[in-house]
């Protein structure tokens, strides 16, 4: 007798072909911004800006160097690693923030006045100063619109520190000095590495 309902073994056929389409869509999906595909000499192409995501996981400079150091109000203190200069045209300074004070940091200070952005924790109001150029340089931007630059500097509790680091275009060859500026804090004087 047909009841019309389907047997047991007729359901899990069914949902096993829907888990194997299902599988087959989420590894189609990849996060590889390449698309799985693969240079000429068979490795994946490689990104030519620094990641967006820049939260506790992201690798700062050496830390064991120290190219330059900001304190701030509140016990909070920004290392100076590295400023690099890219053949693409820009300036990378790494570093860390430490909260060497007694209570939660979060950098919403140090954005941009740019009301666009997501992250309203971020060191997006970072600039480079060339004094003997007279120019200022702002961080770099996606297309999206956001900053090349750490975002979610939210909740550095006191004793912890954090990698950060911004891109910027990069300034004359000729010149290899520059200050290092985030709002509320005072300048460091960087030299700019190859």
């Amino acid at each position: 007798m047909d009841t019309g309902r389907p047997s047991k073994a007729t359901r899990r056929v069914a949902a096993a072909a829907i888990a194997a389409g299902l599988a087959l869509v989420v590894s189609g999906c990849g996060g590889d911004e390449g698309g799985g595909r693969s240079g000429a000499d068979g490795k994946p192409p490689t990104r030519a800006t620094a990641p967006k995501d820049t939260g506790r996981g992201t690798p700062a400079a050496d830390s064991q160097q120290a190219i330059g150091e900001v304190k701030g109000p509140d016990g909070v203190v920004v290392t100076l690693h590295s400023a690099v200069r890219d053949t693409g045209g820009f300036v990378t300074v790494s570093g860390t923030v430490t909260n060497n004070g007694t209570k939660i940091f979060n950098a919403i200070n140090w954005r941009s006045n740019e009301t666009g952005m997501r992250s309203r924790s971020s060191v997006s109001g970072a600039t480079l100063v060339d004094k003997a150029g007279k120019k200022r340089y702002l961080v770099l931007r996606d297309t999206e619109g956001e900053c090349l630059c750490t975002t979610g500097l939210s909740g550095l509790k006191p004793g912890e520190s954090r990698p950060v680091f911004a891109q910027f275009p990069a300034p004359p060859a000729k010149v290899t000095e520059v200050d290092f500026q985030l709002p509320t804090m005072p300048p460091a004087t960087v030299s700019i590495s190859d």
